[in-house]
């Protein structure tokens, strides 16, 4: 029979509350199966964050977790697991210092848990998938016009493929905006999530950062990161940063959500993305289920 435990409001990638990125995490009770997929949709809706995580325990650091937008189910969600692994942390249910196995439909990953929520990533590719730099500028610039740096535009993927667009400066990314019906049908046309712009920066992070992902109705995320891993693995092939480097990302400026993603990079093949979390609310369920 499936029982639903508590749901969790929980921000993201930030210690303070109002800030990250908001998600959604719904406990399910011991031993139960998940809700049907129509359910889980339906609640994904009905909180309106941009991913809700559905989340199963297997074992004492065993866990399953299932991800839904408003719209659909996806492989995997940066945000959506540090904001899961932090209320575990923070309700006492995994302690600090263990190692978690989060079983999603990217992969089995690992799961470190402290102070911040440390999450492998899916093996990190660039997609041969070719995309269109003078049409992609105009969508993302409208009727503005700005200079674009050197840097190729990419397709990369640390479990959802995102495009990776290079921009010139801070004030340039601030200043973007797309066309977000364009955007959605080159992104479906592309098999992409959104687009991922950023600018690289030396006060103090490695990159300023923006992603717009409006085909799944998110016209603007203030932090992401299977983008933010996508995005480290870009700068390694670019040879912007060493094989073995720490990033650190500033997101969600534009939006008034600043959000801190931290991310590692080993050997130029394993990537792990976290930051830390502030559960904002908790909440029961009034349904019948069968």
């Amino acid at each position: 029979m499936v029982h639903l435990q508590d749901y969790y409001i929980v921000d993201a990638f930030t210690s303070e509350p109002f800030g990250g990125n908001p998600a959604g995490v719904v406990l399910l009770g011991k031993d139960s199966p998940f809700p049907n997929h129509a359910l889980m949709l339906h609640i994904a809706a009905e909180l309106r964050y941009s991913e809700t995580a559905f989340v199963q325990q297997n074992g004492a650091n065993e866990f399953t977790v299932r991800y839904f937008t408003p719209r659909s189910e996806v492989d995997l969600c940066g945000h959506a697991t540090i904001a899961t692994f932090g209320v575990l942390r923070q309700t006492g249910i995994i302690a600090d210092g263990a190692v978690c196995i989060n079983h999603t439909l990217a992969g089995d990953l690992a799961v470190r848990i402290g102070q911040q929520v440390m999450m492998q990533m899916a093996t990190p590719k660039l997609i041969d998938t070719p995309v269109d730099a003078e049409r992609l500028h105009r969508i993302m610039a409208a009727e503005a016009s700005f200079v674009w740096p050197q840097h190729p535009i990419q397709i990369v993927s640390t479990g959802l493929p995102d495009i990776i667009l290079p921009v010139a400066d801070l004030s340039t990314l601030n200043a973007l905006p797309p066309d977000m019906e364009a955007l959605s049908a080159l992104s479906q046309e592309l098999g992409v999530v959104g687009v991922h712009a950023f600018a690289l920066s030396d006060d103090g992070f490695t990159a300023h950062v923006r992603n717009f992902a409006p085909l799944y109705g998110v016209p603007e995320e203030s932090a992401t990161g299977t983008a933010n891993a996508a995005l480290t693995f870009y700068l390694f092939k670019q040879g912007i940063i060493p094989e073995s480097a720490q990033c650190r990302f500033l997101q969600g400026e534009a939006m008034r959500r600043p959000s801190v993603v931290d991310t590692t990079l080993h050997n130029g093949a394993e990537i792990f993305v976290g930051g830390e979390s502030f559960i904002l609310a908790k909440g029961s369920f009034n349904i019948t289920l069968t």
